[in-house]
This record gives structure tokens, sequence and C-alpha cells, in this order.
């Protein structure tokens, strides 16, 4: 039988179930909780065929005049049957190693917690570790979320592949992946996925070298991690808008959206980049607002937006797997919320491009040696720049991020078989 094992039941955990089993894929899926849950497997089943962004697991998978499909629960062997495929809930164990996915067959898991995050830990880590899932069993782990690596001697330094871990973005460096070598494999985040779509149709077009800087500010949904109503920080904490309420507030953070991109697109180790982020109270429908400079050729060629619009509309017919959407509608975020496998959809009537020239006096850059510069007429020159303002949506939940890493667990799984 076709096995998986998914750890943690929050909004990745939970939406991954639901994607596995509309997709028929694999035969049983084990769930592991790691806590008890409300009074019994009938709360559990409840949490799972409802929720309140995306509606019913039934209406998901059939539409709204179909019926509920959990059924046959055993309280005792903790199952379930949800549309005629088999899930098994574990409610004990909270550390990986712990889990115990051998006694249940299961060689591959969908690492969904949030917490597990560090591939360099050891398998018996006191507070528990992604390669844990190893030591209990598991053959590959796949981590929905970028690595975070504590020990910075073991960090990646730009190179996506490192020991037996690897970092892929599906349509993107997916073939990075080596079956034969990497066991821990991480998705990266949805803003990554969404950013890598968005940058590498102008690196193909464009080449590196012509982008001069980058820099994108994602308008980004709420998460789990933050705080309906203001609390107090805990000790130490350094970034006070985390304790402040989601529900009616703009809250300026961090991510680390530019690091991970390095490690997808190596490209991006030469070009200046910068990312940031902005929660807004929805729960779900982001926006990636992107900011390219390009130095323009001498033939006055300038881009323009059609360029780069058709640049994006080309890549997205040719795309084989339809992860690049492209669309001259005007689009409100509801609008790309559950749109299947879009990692990005290019919202065109926005783009806009503004060509100036850049003033660059040769006397201050560095590395130019006066003997030179006095040989010169004219050490004032004038170089031609483009800016363009690239604006792409993703559903940062089931949409884009669960269903991209969907395809990524059936590749791997189709690999292990």
């Amino acid at each position: 039988m076709k096995k998986l094992g998914i750890n943690g039941f929050g909004r990745i955990g939970k939406l991954t179930l639901w994607h596995h089993i509309g997709r028929k894929y694999f035969n049983e899926i084990i769930v592991n909780i790691g806590r008890g849950v409300g009074m019994s497997l009938e709360d559990i089943a409840h949490y799972t065929e409802k929720d309140s962004t995306y509606g019913s697991l039934h209406g998901y998978l059939y539409g709204h005049r179909s019926k509920p499909v959990i059924g046959d629960l055993d309280e005792k062997n903790g199952t379930m049957k949800i549309d005629g495929i088999t899930v098994r809930f574990l409610r004990t164990a909270r550390n990986p190693a712990e889990i115990g996915w051998k006694d249940h067959c299961v060689k591959l898991v969908v690492e969904a917690t949030g917490q597990f995050l560090d591939p360099s830990l050891p398998g018996n880590h006191p507070k528990g570790s992604a390669r844990g899932h190893l030591e209990a069993g598991a053959h590959k782990v796949i981590v929905s979320a970028p690595f975070k690596i504590k020990d910075k001697g073991k960090d990646l330094k730009g190179n996506a592949v490192q020991e037996d871990w690897v970092t892929t973005v599906m349509g993107i460096n997916e073939n990075h992946y080596d079956p034969k070598k990497h066991r821990i494999i991480s998705n990266a985040s949805c803003t990554t996925t969404c950013l890598a779509h968005l940058m590498k149709p102008l690196i193909n077009v464009f080449g590196y070298r012509r982008i001069l800087t980058a820099s994108m500010a994602t308008v980004h949904a709420a998460t789990a991690s933050q705080q309906v109503l203001d609390r107090l920080p805990k000790a130490a904490a350094d970034d006070l808008r985390k304790t402040r309420s989601v529900m009616n507030n703009i809250i300026l953070t961090s991510t680390g959206a530019a690091k991970a991109l390095r490690l997808v697109i190596p490209e991006m180790e030469h070009i200046g980049f910068i990312a940031e982020s902005v929660r807004i109270p929805t729960t779900t429908g982001s926006l990636i607002i992107l900011v390219v400079n390009f130095q323009e050729e001498l033939s006055g060629d300038y881009i323009r937006r059609d360029i780069v619009n058709n640049l994006y509309r080309d890549a997205s017919q040719i795309d084989p797997r339809g992860y690049l959407h492209y669309t001259d509608k005007q689009n409100v975020s509801c609008d790309i919320i559950g749109l299947p496998r879009a990692a990005a959809v290019i919202e065109g009537h926005e783009t806009h491009t503004r060509t100036a020239e850049l003033t660059i006096d040769l006397g201050k850059v560095p590395g130019i040696e006066k003997e030179i510069i006095a040989t010169l007429k004219n050490h004032i020159i004038r170089v031609p720049v483009t800016q363009a303002v690239i604006y792409g949506w993703y559903d940062n939940e089931m949409g884009s991020y669960v269903n991209i890493l969907g395809d990524r667990t059936v590749s791997i799984a189709e690999n292990m078989m």
C-alpha cells in the first residue's frame, strides 16, 4: 500500500490531508497530532470536515450539493474513513523520533508542524528534529517550510544542496532533488514559491547580469503564529508587533524569502535583493509587489510594459504544469483563493515600467585608478535604467502552497516505489 505520514495538523497539515484525500494517490494516511484533541475522535472529524476559509471537505471535493464523506470512526484505533481512504490519527508522541512510523509502515512523511526546521540536528535531539522522523522509520521527510539552521557553520551558504538535505521549488529546481542522496527535502515557503516563479522568467529572458537590483514586499494574509488580541511579549522578545492583534492591524514583519530564493535560483547570488513582509487581517490570499531595476542596452530598445507582460504570458503558456498564471483582468485577493497550483498569478493590468538615466561619477567608483580618470574627457556618465513593477498573487494556503507541496510529495513517492 502507498502510505503517507503527516506530522502536525494545523493549517498546512489539515489542508495537506484534504489535498491527498482528493488526489487518491495514497491508500492510507497517518496523521500525528501528538496530543489529545477534544473529547473524542468525533471532534477530530469535526475539525477535519469544516474549514472557515475553504468551507466543507465534501464541498471542496465534490461541490456544494455533495454530502459529508467522513465515517466509520473507530475511537480505539484512532481511525476513520474519509472518502474511502483510511486515515489514522496518532495522539501521543510530540518528538518525531518517538512517533513510530516504522510500526505503521510509513516511509514518507510531510513535516508540517513548523517546529522542526533544522536538518543538521541529530535524530535524537532532546527537543526533537526533522531527522527524528528518519530515526522513527521514515525514509524521506518533506518539510513544509524553509530550513532554519542554528549552527551557522553548517549553513547552506547559498547552496540548495547540503549533505543529505535539499531545498526545492516545483517548476524551478525540483530536479536538484536526488532520490539516491537526499533524505530531508524543504519545500520552501509560499512566498518563496511565488517569488521564484516571478523572478525566473525575467532571468531567462534578460539574463541576471542585466538585473541591477530587485526588491519585493509581500502583502501577506495572517498566519496562526499571530495573536487574535494583544498580549504581553515573552521574555527577551525583540519584536513587539508580533504580539499585537491580527484582526485589526496592518503589521510589519520579516520574511526569509530573499535567502531562500538564492537556494533555488543560484543566479540571485549576483543580484542585490531585499525582501519585506506586511501582514494584513485576511485569512488567505497574498500579493507580492516586485520591483526590478534593469540596465538598458545601448540600442535604445528599452524594456516596456508590454515586453514584461508578454514574457510572462509566454512563460505561462509553456509551463507544463500551469504553476505560472497570467491575467489581464482586474483581481482582488479573494479571486485567487483555491486556484489550483497557481504559484503566481501575474496581474498584467498593473505592470508598470519607467526608464530614467542614472548619473555616475567615475571618479567615485572604487577600483578605477585616478590616472585613467585623468585621460577621460568626461568622467560623468549617464546609464539608462528601467524600473519595472510587477504584481503577483498567490493563495498562501491551499491553492498555491499546499497543492504544489502535494505535487512535490507525489513526485518523491514515485521515486521510492
